[in-house]
């Protein structure tokens, strides 16, 4: 058996299909080139959110969390990978099957059986265990467990990806509410204000002071601005619903929320784009264990061009006639080597393999494109920080401004040394600033929150299932 077995391996080798160089790999980004640096960072908590202070957000984040089919999806997804990773893995262990077989055979008188046996129908009976174990020589089911543990990881860190992305969409879609209930609350002041200008332009009127034109403009004004506040409840409506939706409930849900005050976001703001980003991020994490994965698929590609060996054995009984089965003199048992060898597939194996390359190059390309996806976010959300504070303080004294001149216009008007449409300016204009103090407050709490997404929301990476997969730079795929 030694002698036969050495011969057959040694044939084995030789007459392997040829494997064909591939292509240069797509190497990962540098780190270090997009300006990451290795500072510390202040890293958000894993319930970022609950830093605002608001129970009302605190509850529709956690019914999104419970309730939105995209976190079901990403759940089945990741056992999906579990049981691909079981999988792969009963694939380095030997296999046994209990087996019975039961034949009834009319024996040809014309063929070997002599008589009685010849013309007569028998049971051919056989009762036995089979057992068979694929030697890994080249590593080709280890290197597929590998990736299946590699794609595993992936999944579970899309899994926290799909949390965070759910989170972040919540709150943003509660903080346009809230700045649609300022909006709201805005109007109505202002409308309160075109009102009284309304009674004095008819008091003026009455007086002799003015004309229909004036007191026409002056309900048009108004009017307009009613549009306005049926425009705005028209938003708050949808974004009602909106915010229903993502948390997994009908509308009903949505029409319960109400106007709060948000407790102002505290914390330190990165002087730049930390490193431990691309550690920090879920989907940056993702991606690179799928760059993994197919890397891993790569090696499993290769061993497919050496040859396969299984050890089969059987033990058991067989006998003709149900009655003897059992019989001492009925055992069998058996073992040996079954060898394949892969000469000429038609270029099938290459094919295989080159399909593999791609997918690294794919998934590297997809993990750099990541890295610069969460790179940018970042870095649009501290610039928006940085210069949030310069333009507030611009934007307050805009607002002091015309409010003061709104005040003058009125009084002006009111003594009749003014006239109206120095009021209707300066209505317009309060407007317009009051509207954007309203978005400048609100945009604070946005920018907070997208920095939070972009840091990574809270995930923490978590070790992988196989001590013995951990994952090299993305870069160093092997073709």
């Amino acid at each position: 058996m030694k002698r036969l077995l050495t011969t057959a391996l040694a044939l084995a080798l030789s007459g392997c299909a040829l494997m064909e160089p591939g292509p240069e790999p797509v190497p990962a980004l540098d780190a270090t080139k997009l300006g990451l640096t290795g500072q510390n960072a202040l890293w958000p908590a894993d319930h970022w959110w609950q830093r605002y202070g608001d129970s009302q957000l605190d509850a529709l984040v956690d019914e999104a969390l419970a309730n939105n089919p995209s976190m079901s999806s990403a759940q089945a997804r990741l056992a999906q990978a579990n049981a691909a990773v079981s999988t792969a893995r009963s694939s380095l262990l030997p296999r046994v099957d209990a087996n019975y077989t039961l034949n009834r055979e009319h024996l040809s008188k014309q063929y070997i059986y002599p008589a009685p046996l010849g013309g007569s129908v028998v049971s051919d009976n056989r009762l036995a265990l089979d057992f068979s174990y694929e030697l890994d020589l080249w590593g080709k089911n280890r290197s597929r467990l590998k990736s299946a543990v590699s794609q595993q990881a992936a999944s579970a860190a899309d899994a926290q990806a799909a949390r965070n992305l759910l989170a972040s969409a919540v709150v943003r879609a509660y903080l346009n509410l809230q700045n649609g209930f300022a909006q709201r609350s805005v109007l109505k002041r202002v409308l309160a204000q075109r009102a009284d200008v309304l009674e004095l332009t008819r008091g003026r009127y009455s007086a002799g002071l003015d004309t229909q034109v004036e007191v026409k403009q002056a309900e048009s004004s108004l009017a307009a601005g009613k549009v306005e506040l049926t425009q705005v409840e028209t938003t708050l409506a949808q974004l009602r619903n909106q915010v229903a939706a993502l948390a997994g409930a009908g509308p009903q849900r949505g029409q319960s929320l109400t106007e709060t005050t948000l407790v102002a976001p505290a914390g330190g703001v990165p002087a730049s784009v930390p490193l431990d980003l691309l550690g920090r991020r879920p989907d940056v994490v993702a991606a690179r264990w799928r760059a993994e994965a197919a890397r891993h698929a790569i090696d499993t590609a290769k061993a497919e061009f050496y040859p396969n060996i299984n050890l089969t054995a059987f033990a058991g009984f067989q006998a003709m006639g149900t009655g003897n089965l059992l019989d001492a003199a009925s055992r069998m048992a058996g073992i040996g080597p079954a060898i394949s060898l892969p000469i000429f597939h038609g270029g099938a194996l290459n094919a295989n393999l080159a399909g593999r390359r791609a997918d690294a190059d794919l998934a590297i390309s997809d993990y750099n494109q990541s890295v610069l996806d969460a790179v940018r976010q970042v870095a649009d959300a501290l610039d928006g920080l940085r210069l949030l504070e310069q333009e507030r303080g611009e934007q307050r004294q805009a607002r002091a401004a015309i409010d003061a001149a709104y005040d003058l216009a009125v009084k002006r008007y009111k003594a009749g040394m003014g006239n109206y449409l120095s009021v209707l300016i300066a209505q317009t204009g309060v407007l317009t600033q009051a509207r954007l103090d309203t978005d400048l407050r609100i945009r604070a709490y946005q920018l907070d929150a997208d920095l939070a997404y972009a840091l990574g929301g809270g995930y923490t990476p978590a070790a992988p299932a196989a001590p013995d997969a951990q994952p090299a730079p993305a870069g160093a795929t092997t073709h």
